[in-house]
């Protein structure tokens, strides 16, 4: 086949043969907790790490490749997202604790590795089981809560890169800082190693219940939300303001954009309320984050992830 007819035909077409699953036009939107955006061109869930990386390998080089976990810090938007958006599912969700340490897919969730923690009575871990998503994702953006960090609990991670090669990283070649990991954003995470502190199985069960009764109080959970919309911006520059208090300044709580809303129980999160589009909640939040400049001067950086195309 010709250059011309290769870049002609359907794109998984010109996809290498995997273990796992290839699918054409592959709607996103029930894989996000926004339950909005269009498709995926193509959709790869890969049988495990091996079949991602004779993946990498083999596709042709001009076809771009977007990673996504479970989709709670995660806004498709409504024009789909070009090229193949690789799914990590249940072949990167194993999760082993051995010693002072557990081991854990990139697909697992980071409740569920707290729940382990639990288990093999390992505390420091707790903040995971208040953070949505998976391990990657916790990875990818340093996730945190209630006082920790992602990268304070982390001895290794262990990622592909644009050539399908494993790297083994420690925590000084990720550049971790708030809400950010230096990693460029084409390489995949895979694997996580992280380190516990042995403490009673009671001690560690209470801090969890503790912060699963600050999130019900505080958060809207039983919506359809990504969680936190913003990160919190440099006190110095704020005032020691945090987001959600800079939004509600603006006087945005209770906002909306077509069936998108800003949560009236903390500003900080967009809520779909049934019917919005993906360009509703952005659109919603670009207004938010003009409203906290014009009022404070602070410039909201977007917390949750956006891919894809606008709708045209």
């Amino acid at each position: 086949m010709n250059q011309s007819a290769s870049s002609s035909a359907p794109l998984i077409e010109r996809l290498p043969t995997v273990r796992g699953r290839l699918t054409a036009d592959a709607p996103l939107a029930n894989f996000t907790w926004f339950r909005v955006g269009g498709p995926a061109e193509v959709l790869f869930r890969p049988e495990d790490k091996f079949d991602l990386a004779e993946f990498i390998r083999a596709k042709p080089a001009d076809v771009p490749l977007t990673v996504i976990g479970v989709g709670s810090n995660l806004l498709v938007r409504d024009g789909g997202v070009k090229g193949v958006v690789v799914r990590l599912g249940a072949g990167f969700a194993d999760i082993d604790a051995a010693g002072e340490t557990i081991e854990a897919g990139s697909g697992a969730l980071d409740l569920n590795l707290a729940l382990t923690a639990l288990e093999a009575s390992l505390g420091g871990l707790e903040f995971l089981s208040g953070v949505p998503g998976t391990i990657g994702g916790a990875l990818r953006m340093n996730a945190g809560a209630y006082g920790r960090e992602f990268g304070d609990v982390l001895i290794e991670a262990e990622a592909l890169d644009p050539q399908g090669n494993f790297h083994t990283l420690g925590v000084a070649d990720l550049d971790l800082s708030y809400r950010h990991c230096g990693l460029p954003e084409d390489w995949i995470f895979t694997r996580a190693l992280l380190r516990g502190t042995p403490a009673p199985k009671e001690e560690i069960g209470q801090r969890m219940g503790a912060i699963k009764a600050a999130r019900e109080e505080t958060q809207p959970l039983r919506t359809r939300t990504g969680g936190s919309t913003f990160a919190n911006p440099d006190p110095e520059i704020s005032g020691g303001l945090k987001a959600w208090e800079l939004v509600d300044q603006a006087g945005c709580r209770g906002l909306t954009v077509g069936g998108a809303m800003v949560s009236e129980k903390h500003c900080n999160f967009l809520i779909n309320t049934g019917n919005a589009t993906a360009a509703d909640i952005e659109t919603l939040g670009e207004e938010v984050r003009r409203r906290v400049q014009e009022t404070s001067g602070v410039t909201l950086r977007w917390e949750i992830r956006r891919i894809g195309e606008f709708l045209s």
